[in-house]
């Protein structure tokens, strides 16, 4: 299937379009002056704030005018993962497009559909002349991935509409009404550089080949954490031989689990063997364990050049039992919603930095504020233990559900009359930047919907092609049946 044979054709026009403009979190510029010369060549009514989110608005059609505006809104961020064997550079290359059957995703790197598929929604709606709408506000915020910088930085004002659609959710045919809250939690170990001795032999132990994931959308699914198998690896290590950690970095984004991680340690020489089999135990376990889930995992050890320095041992002692301690993966169950995750944690890097740092970075989740704090504090509890100094992030709040929304009710009725089946309607366990528009606009009537996408936040992101279709008619039959003002 050709690009140009996708439906429909204007979304996909569009999302080939955003992949070739560079977006990395926190770094928008060029993805802002896109849709600023948008705005300009469509003469649209467009306007930035202070952090670059930027509002365009489209009068109503004909016969229209009366209705309630609608803020459609999608973050222009992209999570930027590739495999490690891919050259690829997120600030200049395009995002390079295959089509697989129905699916659609890149070549060897996330595919930017989170949420560019949102904004090539936006950007098709308001370049097109044939739809039925109320008065429209496309609000695209920044820097939703790495710290919801937009949505924390909206202003009262910026926007006028009273229903907002979040075009930011991954599973077609579910409505969702309630996202989790979250916060970060960063440790800090420090460390002295003290020579190897005589003697020792050098090796790079690497894990790779993990599914990794959304830590909030995925986080429910076991797979495998690259920094947890590792310093499992380690720990085995260290209390059989004295071992001297050279090196250590493993996983990358906070909301990504970690699908590769890599150590160069020493040994002394006469376990040069020794080592290589307890590896190949230690991966007999693990594939054991992981195995169907993690098909593709790797677990590899070869000789690496001497390091004339290494981690003092007391530090990597301790960093190792810390991580060992350190809760990954689901914590509790929702009791309000069945099979929704309510709290969850990820151990999402462990990178060695200037300074003589080691930092370990983590995130929680929780649809409960209080357990999200709380797991929060149990981290925090575990790296203090181990003797790392602990800061938090700027925290986001949830996103309280409404079963009785207004537009809950016509989006509801939309799917059940275009597709002849109920749409799900559920809290996601992932974080939404709904909950934050609550704050500065809580009057917001609000849903979230979105095409299928799997695998988000890693170089195994796809889109489900036919889902856009659906989704596309689903948001249309909903502009068109916008309630009136009152």
């Amino acid at each position: 299937m050709e690009n140009e044979e996708l439906k429909p054709a204007s979304v996909f026009h569009f999302f080939k379009e955003i992949s070739k403009v560079p977006r990395p979190s926190k770094q928008e510029e060029k993805i802002i002056a896109y849709l600023k010369e948008f705005g300009k060549q469509h003469n649209l009514e467009t306007k930035v704030d202070e952090v670059g989110n930027v509002l365009i608005k489209k009068p109503a059609t004909p016969g229209k005018e009366n209705l309630k505006t609608v803020i459609l809104q999608s973050h222009v961020d992209m999570v930027c993962e590739k495999n490690s064997d891919v050259e690829h550079d997120f600030l200049k290359d395009p995002i390079e497009i295959i089509i697989d059957g129905d699916w659609m995703k890149a070549n060897g790197t996330t595919l930017g559909a989170d949420n560019g598929i949102g904004v090539a929604t936006e950007l098709a709606i308001l370049a097109a002349d044939n739809i039925e709408h109320g008065p429209i506000e496309c609000l695209f915020t920044v820097d939703e991935e790495t710290g919801l910088t937009g949505a924390f930085a909206l202003q009262k004002g910026f926007m006028e509409g009273e229903i907002l659609l979040n075009l930011d959710s991954e599973d077609e045919g579910e409505i969702f009404i309630g996202c989790a809250g979250g916060m970060d939690s960063v440790g800090e170990f420090e460390y002295k550089e003290v020579p190897v001795p005589a003697g020792y032999f050098f090796f790079k132990v690497a894990v790779k080949g993990l599914k990794g994931g959304h830590s909030g959308g995925d986080i429910h699914l076991g797979r495998g954490n690259a920094n947890k198998i590792l310093n499992r690896f380690l720990s085995q290590t260290a209390q059989k031989y004295d071992l001297y950690l050279c090196e250590i970095n493993g996983g990358n984004l906070r909301n990504a689990i970690p699908r590769e991680a890599y150590v160069v340690c020493a040994v002394p020489y006469e376990a040069k063997e020794s080592i290589r089999v307890d590896l190949n135990i230690f991966t007999a376990d693990i594939e054991n364990e992981l195995g169907v889930i993690e098909p593709e995992m790797q677990l590899t050890l070869e000789s690496e050049t001497p390091c004339p320095f290494a981690i003092d041992q007391d530090t990597s002692n301790r960093l190792f039992k810390t991580l060992y301690a350190m809760h990954h993966g689901v914590y509790a169950m929702s009791h309000d919603i069945p099979g929704l995750v309510e709290t969850s944690t990820n151990l999402a890097s462990v990178k060695m930095k200037d300074g003589n740092i080691i930092k370990v970075e983590t995130s929680q989740r929780s649809s409960i504020l209080s357990a999200r704090d709380d797991m929060a504090h149990t981290v925090r509890a575990a790296l203090e233990l181990g003797g790392a100094n602990v800061s938090f992030g700027h925290g986001y709040p949830g996103w309280k559900p409404n079963p009785n929304s207004e537009i809950l009710k016509v989006a509801a009725a939309s799917y059940k009359k275009l597709f002849g089946v109920d749409a799900q309607v559920k809290a996601i366990h992932a974080g939404l930047e709904c909950g934050l528009f609550l704050d500065k606009y809580p009057y917001l009537d609000m849903i979230s919907f979105g095409p299928t996408l799997r695998d988000v936040h890693s170089p195994d992101e796809r889109m489900e092609i036919s889902t856009v279709d659906k989704f596309w008619r689903h948001l249309l039959d909903i502009l068109a049946n916008i309630p009136e003002k009152k």
